[in-house]
């Protein structure tokens, strides 16, 4: 099966000027690595509208699962809205399960009077319920306020609090059937007193001898915890991979590295 690439974007001026810090990335490969998934990509872009537009139009033009962040309000600085629609070439409208959740958080949050939804107030509400036309509703179990899905677009608001029940709901209910597809482990090691130079050759012989296996190398430079090493890893097919990390310890021992720190 054809397992399409996930991507995370992530809308928003305020991480690109450093006022707020992202936390979806984390959270997300997190969620991802519980289901066997991985993710492929993260961009982080500005709230301008055409930005926005442009990005999304080549986004929707894949067949990639995207989890797309922030930007879904009912504030001038929220366009994503607006601006999937125009990436997609279709209108904007009040969905009607959305019109009535945020109707009723609304209602709830006036308490026992009757909610008069007319008001402008209510009205302004409304509008982060307006969506691309054939958009599906993503459940918001913090206040019932909807993101949305569609063409394999998730989006989502750009807080935690909402954005990552979310994410997790729409990775269960829309692509359970990707859980776990395929039986892939990662096995590291660190090696100490080895010039990563060395040790690339048998990284480059580790992909050609065991095809289904990725080599990686993670050079460090240490800190008052722990001296300069190299973290040596390989990931893919369980079997492969068993094999292969064995190799790699053989070599950093036969090219004069260690497997355990010198002592000072």
């Amino acid at each position: 099966m054809h397992k399409p690439a996930i991507r995370l974007i992530i809308i928003g001026d305020e991480i690109l000027s450093g006022r707020r810090q992202d936390k979806h990335f984390s959270k997300l490969v997190e969620l991802l690595n519980a289901r066997g998934l991985r993710l492929h990509s993260a961009q982080i872009i500005s709230d301008d509208p055409d930005h926005i537009e442009t990005t999304l139009k080549a986004s929707f033009a894949t067949d990639d699962i995207v989890f797309s962040c922030g930007g879904i309000g009912a504030t001038p600085d929220d366009q994503t809205r607006q601006a999937a629609a125009r990436a997609l070439g279709v209108d904007l409208a009040l969905h009607p399960e959305a019109a009535a959740l945020i109707t009723e958080r609304t209602q709830e949050q006036v308490g026992s009077q009757t909610v008069d939804m007319s008001l402008p107030e209510h009205q302004q509400r409304l509008q982060m319920g307006v969506f691309p036309v054939g958009a599906e509703i993503v459940p918001n179990p913090y206040n019932k306020i909807p993101g949305f899905f569609i063409h394999n677009h998730t989006f989502m608001p750009g807080f935690p609090v909402m954005a990552w029940p979310m994410m997790e709901w729409v990775l269960d209910n829309k692509y359970a059937h990707l859980h776990h597809l395929d039986n892939q482990v990662e096995y590291s090691f660190l090696a100490f007193s080895l010039p990563e130079s060395r040790i690339t050759p048998a990284l480059q012989q580790v992909e050609s001898q065991w095809p289904t296996v990725k080599a990686f190398s993670l050079p460090s430079v240490g800190d008052n915890r722990r001296r300069p090493h190299i973290e040596l890893g390989v990931k893919g097919d369980p079997q492969a991979c068993t094999a292969a990390l064995a190799f790699l310890k053989e070599q950093v021992q036969q090219l004069g590295g260690k497997l355990t720190p010198i002592a000072e």
